[in-house]
């Protein structure tokens, strides 16, 4: 008589809850990590923004751009890219333009999930959370 062999139902059973534990474990990490990437980007488009603006004042004897055309239309660009009312990494980019200040909103699309918190750059580079 010949002998089966393979895995038994119990084995197979084990396995697949070690499997579930270290996806429990390893999930949310992942996604904090997505998160503060998030962060990290935004918080970079916002002081892009502000560098790309500081920069026009001081070539346009101190008054700020009027609005984003002004820093990507330029020869050559203040920026190179259109960031206002544009959703990049989960994130929602608002800009205020005036010749006398400026003011960038990055806002998560769901605190908690794309992004922790709120950030804001005004007038002189300040950055806010």
């Amino acid at each position: 008589r010949k002998q089966v062999t393979g895995f038994t139902l119990v084995e197979i059973m084990i396995v697949v809850a070690i499997i579930a534990l270290l996806a429990a474990i390893a999930i949310p990490n992942l996604l904090r990590a997505k998160m503060s990437a998030n962060d990290a980007l935004a918080k970079a488009t916002l002081r892009s923004l502000s560098t790309a603006s500081e920069s026009y004042a001081t070539s346009n004897s101190g008054n700020y751009p009027g609005n984003e055309t002004s820093l990507t239309g330029a020869t050559p660009p203040y920026s190179n890219k259109a960031y206002c009312g544009t959703t990049i990494s989960g994130y929602a980019f608002t800009c205020t333009f005036n010749t006398t200040s400026y003011s960038f909103v990055g806002t998560p699309g769901t605190v908690g999930t794309s992004g922790t918190t709120t950030y804001t750059v005004t007038t002189g580079g300040v950055l806010t959370p």
